[in-house]
C-alpha cells in the first residue's frame, strides 16, 4: 500500500493503463471518423496502429506510469520527431480539439480534463513548425 503522503500520478488518477489506452483509442477513432480532424489525419500513415501505440506509450510515461516509450524508443524528442510534419495553428487546434473530445467522451472528470488540456496546449503549441 502506498504511503498517504506519496503524490498520486496522473496515470493513477486517470485510471491506469486501461484508461490511457481508452483515451488514445478514442482520440484516434475521432481523428478517423470526424471531418473536422481531416487535417491532422492526413499527417498520419494509412494505418494508425503504430501512432496509437506510440501515443499510448508516451502518455503512459508522461503521466507517471510505466515509461514504455523511453524503454522502446529512447528519449521522446517530441519536437524533433514531429519536424517532418507541417504543423501550424490549425493542426495544433485540431489535435487539441480531438483530445478534448476524447477525454469528454470517455468520461474524464472536468477538473482533470482542464489540467491535462493546459499541459497538452503547451506541448501542442511548441510543436508548431510552420507559419500560419
Amino acid at each position: 500500500m502506498a504511503a498517504m503522503d506519496e503524490p498520486q500520478t496522473l496515470y493513477s488518477v486517470i485510471g491506469g493503463e486501461a484508461r490511457v489506452r481508452e483515451l488514445v483509442d478514442r482520440f484516434y477513432d475521432l481523428m478517423e471518423l470526424e471531418p473536422e480532424f481531416a487535417g491532422i489525419r492526413a499527417l498520419h500513415p494509412g494505418s494508425m496502429d503504430g501512432s496509437r501505440d506510440k501515443l499510448f506509450m508516451f502518455l503512459s510515461g508522461w503521466m507517471g506510469g510505466p515509461d514504455l516509450f523511453v524503454e522502446q524508443f529512447g528519449h521522446p524528442r517530441l519536437r524533433a520527431r514531429h519536424l517532418p510534419f507541417a504543423i501550424g495553428s490549425s493542426e495544433r487546434d485540431q489535435w487539441l480539439r480531438a483530445m478534448a473530445c476524447a477525454m469528454e467522451d470517455i468520461g474524464i472528470d472536468e477538473a482533470l480534463r482542464l489540467r491535462l488540456m493546459e499541459s497538452f496546449y503547451q506541448t501542442a503549441d511548441w510543436m508548431r513548425n510552420k507559419a500560419d
